[in-house]
């Protein structure tokens, strides 16, 4: 898999930053000259984004690039990491720190760079002579293939969350006792004046300190409180490159990526089409006739040479608070009840993780339904999951701005033939509609894009399973 342009453009603006880098050995006064090469002074302008460079980190280049949802950050980084230890002297441990924002992305973070036949982990490969090694924070405090002359001769990527170093728990508290496993380190110790107070010299935060990591951040906009700042500054980094849709006040932005890039380039399905109903079996009966008639396009367009879709449905369950909620075992008795096999329902809560060993886009899995609260968040990726229904109580806000994201990426990044597979969909039955757009846009915000990327939907139809008209209405989806 290649960068696209607006990807390549990313890489380019890293590039021409470090170079000024390099030029003025001032990270402020690099980062005011980047964007004066392009005409903008960052002294003069009055704008949410670009300000004068925020040194929170003390002395260490930090960067930012604002890419929407479903626009490749993950990738973008994995392409970034030549570009920046380019910048180093050869003999440089190339070790990177790579944050996220949570378990669930951990793990599936794990598996793609682990994976050689993944686009991430062949294209790191190409750029470093498949000299790479993953490790998560286990095999790191177990010292598993790790040690100072693997660290030498390889690319090192930790993958962690930003919960790996927290002192108020004790699985966080481990990283900063002494380990018999990494022993062997503090002989190579090279930054002396870089030991973390309270940590044993063994243990694997000192170590970290010492290899003087590149940072890599994702969803940053996570990773702003001040003790994870503190935390940032004691793992003594070499360089700080953070990617979010959704920047915050202090962010050092080098690269904006627009979502017209990401519409160009066949990245999402958008708009979002929005229908509201009377109640939450409306919502339920209308969402399968949808996923039904998705399916069927789907399955036309790969007898005509396409590829392979199974349009999935995320409902949106409320948490177990009251007798009166529609809960994830009510929404699963009800689909069974309905006729839905019991093998195309899956349930990913908090507590229960139903596809944690689902491979969601072979053509041999029959997940078709997914009953989720709030765990699908940030990171998660299934560009076969077309369809939201929110099944809030009528009383309750509807919180679809949690997982919106989640349905916004076009699968094979490419542009089908059939125009109902090129756009997402969400079904409410809010008695405040208007609230629940205002959500509806600020999901949209929040991944990147704008009030303009969505349609409403009239559709108020009884017994939509079995009504020809719900069919006819969802073949006549307009963009316009």
């Amino acid at each position: 898999m290649e960068l696209k342009v607006y990807q390549q453009e990313v890489i380019n603006d890293l590039s021409a930053f470090i170079d000024e880098l390099e030029r003025t050995e001032q990270i402020n006064k690099a980062f005011s000259n980047f964007w004066g090469n392009k005409g903008i002074s960052v002294h003069l302008l009055e704008d949410s984004f670009l300000k004068l460079y925020d040194n929170s980190v003390k002395g260490v280049p930090r960067v930012t690039v604002k890419v929407p949802t479903a626009g490749g950050k993950s990738f973008i980084a994995c392409n970034a990491l030549r570009t920046i230890f380019d910048s180093f002297p050869v003999d440089k441990p190339k070790v990177v720190a790579w944050f996220v924002p949570s378990d669930s992305i951990l793990q599936q973070t794990l598996k793609n760079f682990k994976d050689s036949s993944h686009p991430y982990r062949q294209k790191i490969d190409s750029h470093f002579g498949s000299a790479v090694k993953v490790y998560d924070k286990e095999s790191l405090l177990f010292g598993q293939g790790f040690n100072p002359i693997e660290v030498k001769e390889q690319l090192s990527i930790f993958v962690l969350s930003v919960q790996s170093f927290s002192t108020n728990n004790k699985d966080g508290r481990r990283v900063y006792r002494e380990n018999e496993n990494l022993a062997e380190f503090p002989n190579s110790y090279q930054y002396p004046d870089k030991k973390i107070p309270g940590a044993d010299e063994t243990a694997l935060i000192q170590v970290i300190a010492q290899l003087n990591p590149v940072v890599i951040i994702d969803e940053s906009h996570n990773f702003e409180a001040d003790l994870r700042i503190d935390m940032l500054n004691r793992i003594n980094p070499s360089f700080i490159f953070d990617l979010t849709a959704t920047p915050r006040d202090k962010s050092n932005i080098i690269s904006f990526v627009d979502a017209m890039s990401l519409k160009k380039n066949n990245m999402v399905k958008l708009p979002v089409i929005v229908y509201n109903h009377q109640d939450t079996n409306d919502v339920i009966t209308s969402a399968i006739q949808l996923q039904k008639t998705l399916e069927a396009k789907a399955k036309l367009e790969e007898e005509n040479g396409g590829k392979y879709i199974r349009p999935i449905v995320l409902f949106q369950a409320q948490p177990k608070s009251s007798d009166d909620n529609v809960t994830f075992e009510k929404i699963k008795t009800q689909l069974i009840e309905i006729g839905i096999p019991e093998s195309q329902i899956k349930i990913k809560t908090a507590d229960k993780d139903e596809i944690k060993n689902e491979d969601l886009m072979s053509n041999k899995c029959e997940v078709r339904f997914i009953i989720t609260v709030n765990a699908l968040k940030e990171g998660w990726d299934c560009p076969f999951a077309y369809i939201l229904a929110s099944l809030a109580n009528k009383s309750s806000a509807v919180d679809v701005e949690q997982i919106l994201g989640r349905i916004l990426r076009l699968p094979y990044v490419r542009k089908h033939k059939q125009d109902l597979l090129n756009f997402s969909y969400v079904f409410t039955s809010s008695s405040n509609f208007l609230s629940t757009l205002e959500k509806i846009v600020l999901a949209l915000n929040r991944a990147g894009f704008s009030s303009k990327d969505y349609r409403i939907k009239e559709s108020q139809i009884e017994n939509p399973l079995n009504n020809q008209e719900t069919k006819e209405s969802f073949e006549s989806v307009s963009t316009d």
